[in-house]
């Protein structure tokens, strides 16, 4: 009569992932996306196909001025953003000729709007603007992050718990 031992969980690494909870197919509940998949990949779609202005100012923020970090081409919801600072909730929009032609400047507005309710801040920058003048573009950029202040502040000495047992004050 041997009784079944009760078999030890696989260490990391080892063992059938699917059956205890990791690696293989998982289901993901459609709830839990915040940004519909066609959304994600429209924005995709639109990473490839910048424009000249949208590129060029792409050049200058993907290297983190002023330890920034920018995103590109971003889904908001149902709305894609040119440029997102999401730490100083920032949006950055470069509008192009069409942008003052026909319902455009109605959309843009309704646009901007949804964005501020949503707690975001809109810049839009004439897309001749970036062609013509990227230092002043780039300063007035980093100015308005400047004015905005990050999201999270960095914790003071003293704020906060104390240190648990073991470690160190600094």
């Amino acid at each position: 009569m041997s009784e079944a031992q009760p078999k030890d969980p696989p260490r990391n690494g080892e063992g059938n992932h699917a059956e205890h909870g990791g690696g293989g197919p998982r289901r993901i509940n459609p709830k839990v996306l915040r940004t519909p998949i066609k959304q994600v990949k429209r924005a995709r779609e639109l990473r490839r196909k910048m424009s000249l202005p949208e590129v060029l100012l792409w050049q200058v923020l993907r290297k983190r001025p002023e330890g920034l970090k920018f995103r590109k081409q971003f889904p908001i919801g149902e709305l894609t953003v040119d440029f997102a600072c999401l730490e100083r909730r920032l949006i950055i929009e470069i509008d192009g000729e069409g942008h003052s032609f026909g319902e455009q400047p109605r959309r843009d507005v309704a646009r901007d709007a949804l964005l501020r309710r949503g707690g975001f801040r809109v810049m839009r920058i004439p897309a001749r603007e970036v062609l013509e003048n990227m230092d002043g573009v780039l300063r007035h950029i980093v100015a308005v992050c400047s004015d905005v202040g990050p999201l999270h502040h960095p914790r003071l000495r003293g704020d906060g718990p104390p240190p648990r047992s073991g470690e160190e004050l600094r």
